[in-house]
């Protein structure tokens, strides 16, 4: 019986491993969240965020040559700057696109920059022969190619060589989609 006591005795003087506190772990756990949390705003607005001031110097930085160059130095002609070209509307087309074996639509509006009048009276009379070539263009492309921005810039370009090869004379200076969804 005394072994008993014993037992007994040793039992509450027994020390319990240690344990962290529930709130102190909550409490290290939310503090490491909000410091990392300021970090990560902090490294976007120095490394990533910083667009707004490097637009910025970038206006600045075409700003100071505009002017330098609007302003004639003595004994120098004023330079010409180009003006817009005459937009030429054509119609929305709406074309499938190459992917095998799914079916995807590009539905796509074109406006044509031209450098004067006559070369849209021109456009106008050649209008069946502009559409049939964007649409057999705009066909023979698939979703990977004209989804990229990469892609769209080629298509733009694409566009314009195709068209200017249809003229008389070149005079298509680019084409600008306003309306561009893939399905």
């Amino acid at each position: 019986m005394a072994d008993a006591a014993a037992v007994d005795e040793k039992a509450p003087v027994k020390a319990a491993s240690p344990v962290f506190p529930v709130k102190l772990l909550i409490i290290v756990g939310l503090l490491a969240l909000v410091v990392g949390t300021g970090s990560a705003i902090l490294a976007v607005k120095l490394l990533g965020g910083g667009s707004k001031g490097g637009e910025t110097a970038e206006e600045h930085g075409r700003d100071a040559p505009a002017k330098a160059e609007s302003e004639p130095q003595s004994g120098e002609k004023p330079a010409q700057v180009s003006k817009p070209g005459v937009m030429f509307d054509l119609d929305p087309f709406i074309v499938n696109l190459a992917d095998q074996p799914e079916i995807r639509y590009l539905k796509i509006v074109v406006k044509l920059e031209v450098e004067s009048e006559l070369v849209a009276a021109d456009l106008s009379a050649r209008v069946p022969q502009v559409r049939d070539t964007v649409l057999v263009l705009l066909s023979s492309k698939d979703v990977n190619s004209v989804r990229t921005p990469q892609g769209k810039f080629q298509l733009r370009d694409e566009i314009t060589q195709r068209v200017n090869g249809l003229l008389s004379k070149p005079g298509i200076r680019a084409a600008y989609f306003t309306d561009f969804v893939v399905q």
